[in-house]
């Protein structure tokens, strides 16, 4: 179900490969033999097309060009795909920060989980790269009616916006791309159920995110690879679903779909501010932080820089429900204002060196923040040790891979992992002239 756009510059984004493939978490368990496409499909199509149009007010420019897929054709373009849209050094620093942040192990195969954990949920998409809508022949006639409505409000969005172009503009912050994403999906999930709920209004009913979220858990035994995944990925993945049509609804509220396709040119740049929407259409402003690549560690034999993005929200949300809580994720994430990263590699593979910057919304949070790293830091580092100097703000440790310093400043954390122990000392000075 996974809104599969590629992968951007190394970073924490999610694989997006196509537009919205799947969406079963939302149907109920549907039969998945092999079975033939309703002869009215096609037909269809195009009725849903002209529907979707009528309500969103995005107008049909073109005609639809759409096919009929099995599920090994899928199988075959996504791996295509991946392949075409991500180089082997981008797959490599994306699978490199997840290990870098103990959201995965060290023999974790990202790319063999990816093109399962896709295949698993595809129900057709959309591919706004080649402009056709792809119809999977093994979904119940029944059903099929609902994952057009979905897919067929992207094929509108991109005739209106270019989804390529859209999606690609914050290829270089992770954090501004899923906030994108979750826009077009959430907007596209909104529109789904509003046909589903007409003639009532979407934005006159309650907040429907807590229930799609709930039916969404509901149906993780369906799908085993999902189920099995880090908390990390099903977060991440389903965030522009369970959030987005929250971000959409409130958007809805305030002026309908006329008035909401204004965002296409003014979209969210942080995933704070689908989380929390009113932070969008209030205009409030969130701060930036620079994070400059450190002069202790330039030219240390062996370390090699990989690469810097932003977690955002989403990111820090999810990493605290993994290696912390979800209960202490909901709390503290909320908290979350700014930040950046950077990963270095030593030489040999698998070893890494992560700096990282965060500003959170009061003094209070970081200091929350800045307890709950230190035990991050003791599931990712078994071995780790204090070390002298430790304070109620300053944590400097000593793991097999070098030294870490976590230090709490104000409303901000910055700490950097895997240092070379003859540049500790200079680090820590450059973490605290921040």
């Amino acid at each position: 179900m996974t809104f599969l756009q590629p992968f951007s510059r190394p970073g924490l984004r999610f694989l997006r490969l196509l537009i919205g493939i799947g969406w079963l978490f939302f149907l109920p368990a549907l039969v998945v033999a092999q079975q033939e496409a309703a002869p009215d499909l096609l037909s269809q199509t195009d009725e849903i097309f002209h529907q979707m149009s009528a309500m969103t007010g995005l107008p049909i420019k073109e005609p639809l060009k759409k096919q009929v897929v099995s599920r090994a054709e899928i199988q075959k373009y996504l791996t295509e795909n991946l392949h075409a849209e991500t180089t082997p050094a981008e797959l490599h620093a994306q699978e490199a920060t997840l290990c870098a942040f103990g959201l995965v192990s060290r023999e974790f195969d990202l790319e063999k989980f990816l093109i399962s954990f896709y295949t698993e949920q595809a129900a057709g998409f959309y591919d706004p790269k080649h402009k056709i809508m792809y119809l999977a022949d093994w979904i119940p006639a029944e059903t099929q009616s609902m994952v057009l409505a979905h897919e067929l409000t992207h094929a509108l969005q991109d005739q209106s916006w270019d989804l390529e172009k859209f999606l690609h503009a914050a290829r270089d912050n992770d954090d501004a791309a899923s906030a994108r994403q979750a826009f077009v999906e959430g907007y596209a999930t909104a529109a789904m159920m509003q046909q589903m709920t007409a003639p009532l209004e979407l934005a006159q009913l309650p907040s429907i995110a807590p229930l799609m979220e709930m039916v969404i858990h509901q149906q993780f035994e369906e799908y085993p690879t999902f189920s099995k995944a880090p908390y990390f990925f099903r977060v991440q993945s389903l965030f522009p679903y369970v959030e987005g049509i929250g971000f959409i609804q409130v958007g809805l509220q305030r002026g309908g779909w006329k008035s909401l396709n204004s965002v296409f040119a003014n979209p969210p740049d942080s995933t704070r501010e689908v989380f929390d929407p009113q932070t969008y259409f209030d205009h409030q402003s969130l701060p930036s932080l620079a994070l400059p690549r450190p002069a202790a560690l330039a030219g240390v034999a062996g370390l090699e820089f990989l690469t810097e993005n932003v977690m955002g929200e989403l990111g820090y949300y999810a990493l605290l429900g993994q290696l912390i809580s979800e209960e202490e994720a909901k709390t503290l994430g909320e908290g979350w204002r700014a930040d950046r990263y950077l990963l270095y590699e030593h030489s040999g593979g698998k070893n890494y060196t992560l700096v990282a910057r965060t500003r959170w919304a009061s003094a209070e949070a970081a200091l929350t923040f800045f307890r709950d790293y230190q035990t991050i830091l003791t599931h990712k580092y078994p071995e780790l040790t204090a070390a002298k100097g430790s304070t109620q703000d300053l944590f400097i440790g000593a793991a097999a891979n070098g030294q870490t310093l976590l230090l709490r400043q104000g409303d901000e954390c910055r700490w950097a992992e895997g240092v070379p122990a003859t540049q500790a000392d200079a680090m820590l000075a450059w973490l605290r002239t921040l």
